[in-house]
């Protein structure tokens, strides 16, 4: 019969009282008749008492050891549990906040990310009134590469223009893709001489990359329509203005800068 943890130690508890008793009772019984003066039976009292102190501290021995120590033990068991558990969340939370916020083909930000941050940037630099430029990209002829070759090569093409996208930027301009073959650069306190500039060499930058996916090697171009901020702009037309922009560099001949 399996006894509970819990059990067991009233069990012994109640022995140990048990025991001390009947040793208490043998020494005054069996000890009396031995001893003729009352200080002797005082003595033989006081040794009693202490027989009872001492089985009185096993006993508590007893249930620190079969009960005390392992709930204290298991209790300091969960507490590492919940904290090793409340860890692991606190990492899973950061996870899942950066992927919500990550393209996870290129690894840049996505376009939930871009539109809630240049909301944000044209508020700020209209208030200080300095410009923001924004930069809207699209391969040219994407299409016909996935047509050709299959999205597998596509999509390392894309890696490769965003790989050079953040290689050319700065650590505070925003980069996204926006979907597709699209993607866009909000760049702070650069006017549009200084945008039409580095978009361009952008274009140029990418219009040299050779791309090698097993023994296919591809050059691509991409489109660039730009912008840059007006007092008290309001997204949609900071961002119509750019695509329209981008329309046009597509219209003109591709591969080109249009502002």
């Amino acid at each position: 019969m399996t006894v509970a943890r819990s059990d067991l130690s009233t069990r012994l508890a109640i022995a140990a009282t048990c025991v001390a008793a009947l040793a208490l009772t043998c020494l005054v019984v069996v000890g009396q008749p031995l001893v003729a003066r009352a200080a002797d039976f005082e003595r033989l009292t006081l040794m009693s008492a202490a027989v009872v102190a001492g089985l009185s501290t096993l006993a508590a021995l007893a249930i620190a050891a079969f009960w005390i120590l392992p709930a204290m033990r298991r209790q300091s068991q969960e507490q590492g549990e919940l904290k090793s558990l409340t860890g692991r969340l606190e990492r899973r939370s950061q996870d899942l906040e950066h992927a919500a916020v990550t393209d996870p083909l290129t690894g840049l930000h996505n376009r939930r990310f871009f539109d809630e941050a240049v909301h944000h940037y044209l508020q700020a630099f209209d208030r200080i009134g300095r410009p923001l430029a924004f930069m809207l990209l699209d391969l040219d002829h994407f299409k016909s590469i996935n047509d050709t070759y299959g999205h597998d090569v596509g999509d390392e093409v894309l890696k490769a223009v965003a790989n050079c996208l953040f290689e050319f930027t700065r650590h505070h301009d925003i980069v996204a893709r926006l979907g597709g073959e699209e993607f866009a650069i909000v760049a702070p306190n650069m006017n549009k001489t200084e945008c039409h500039a580095f978009a361009d060499r952008l274009r140029e930058a990418i219009s040299k990359l050779t791309i090698k996916v097993g023994n296919v090697h591809l050059r691509v171009t991409v489109s660039v329509g730009i912008t840059i901020s007006q007092r008290s702009d309001a997204f949609p037309e900071f961002y119509k203005r750019a695509d329209v922009n981008l329309y046009n560099a597509k219209q003109t001949g591709r591969n080109r800068v249009y502002a």
